[in-house]
């Protein structure tokens, strides 16, 4: 068989390299074992601002101008709803936040997505004497269905292997590789954390952060907006809300845990006064990277291997960002951005 590229990972980072090459016409197959959660236990937002301190997200306007349309394609192509236009509400706790909020939106960057008027709180159930700032562009993507209808689709055209990567059976030189019985110009490794055992990219400096969200069903609450204080509050359907989440360095699996749920309803019940139910929690491992951004590039020694991973809490808006990048690196010989080639660290 032969291929232009062969991906490893079906998750945020393997999907957006696979519309880049859907839109230039490439021809590719993918390698997943489904061992990687982080993607579908994600929150799915899309969100210029970091709320903690009211600060731009790193190449905000261009990230969304990318990304929007490339699950717009996905769901026409898909016949799947994925894309939800939901504003988000951060929560003040105090007039000196309000205060703050008022100073940073007029700063560049932060002044197209930041609302000047404070929403009022109408909804009896929760604790918001001081307010909403109200995000604008927002949304979530459903990542959950996004992947499974991916693989599906793959799977019906057979593109997908199901199957673990046996990383010493691959052979590379300056014309292309070679994998078993299958031949292609380049492969791609987007395998989030699994790149720890990825023998040609284990010693970049990918730390994980393991994250846990539990699903609530709360009849009464009635929220038609994504709430952040101390954690998220995202509506879903039928009631049902994700909570989270949680940040873990140190934990590298994908138990769910007790310590995780406890946190999670300890920081929800302090703004949250109705009655719900917990039914279901979840947990991944995250690819994130000490300086934050994301691990892209070519090998130093393998011309055709290249890597695509490090998408953090982020990844539904910077990773159609990066696999642009990526891709018109490898077919184009375009630079890469400085803060995300691979080449600032040593490996």
């Amino acid at each position: 068989m032969k291929f232009d590229y062969i991906i490893v990972g079906c998750g945020l980072a393997g999907i957006a390299f696979c519309e880049q090459l859907i839109v230039n016409k490439k021809t590719f197959i993918v390698f997943d074992n489904n061992s990687q959660q982080s993607s579908t236990v994600a929150g799915g937002l899309y969100n210029p601002v970091t709320l903690k301190r009211f600060t731009p997200v790193w190449e905000s306007k261009t990230q969304l101008e990318i990304c929007l349309p490339v699950y717009a394609k996905i769901e026409e192509r898909l016949k799947c709803k994925l894309d939800y236009k939901v504003p988000v509400y951060r929560r003040f706790t105090s007039l000196e936040e309000q205060n703050n909020w008022f100073e940073k939106s007029d700063r560049e960057g932060l002044s197209d997505y930041m609302s000047l008027s404070i929403n009022k709180n109408t909804n009896a159930h929760i604790d918001a004497q001081f307010g909403f700032g109200e995000v604008l562009y927002t949304g979530r993507i459903d990542t959950k269905l996004l992947i499974l209808e991916y693989r599906k689709d793959l799977k019906s055209k057979n593109l997908l292997i199901e199957d673990c990567f046996s990383y010493s059976e691959l052979e590379s030189d300056s014309l292309g590789i070679t994998y078993k019985n299958i031949k292609a110009r380049h492969i791609v490794f987007a395998e989030g954390f699994g790149i720890k055992q990825n023998i040609f990219f284990k010693t970049l400096p990918l730390t994980g952060n393991k994250g846990e969200l539990i699903t609530i069903k709360a009849p009464d609450l009635k929220l038609d907006f994504v709430l952040k204080s101390s954690i998220f509050v995202i509506p879903l359907r039928e009631d049902l809300y994700r909570i989270g989440s949680t940040y873990n360095r140190e934990s590298k699996d994908n138990k769910i845990s007790a310590e995780a749920r406890e946190t999670l309803l300890n920081k929800l019940k302090t703004f949250l006064s109705c009655d719900f139910k917990v039914i279901n929690q979840v947990a991944g491992v995250r690819p994130t990277v000490s300086d934050r951004r994301p691990l892209v590039g070519t090998h130093k020694d393998h011309n055709r291997i290249h890597v695509l991973n490090g998408l953090g809490t982020r990844g539904v808006m910077i990773g159609p960002f990066v696999a642009k990048q990526l891709f018109n690196h490898i077919e184009n010989n375009t630079r890469l951005d400085k803060v995300i080639t691979i080449s600032r660290f040593e490996y």
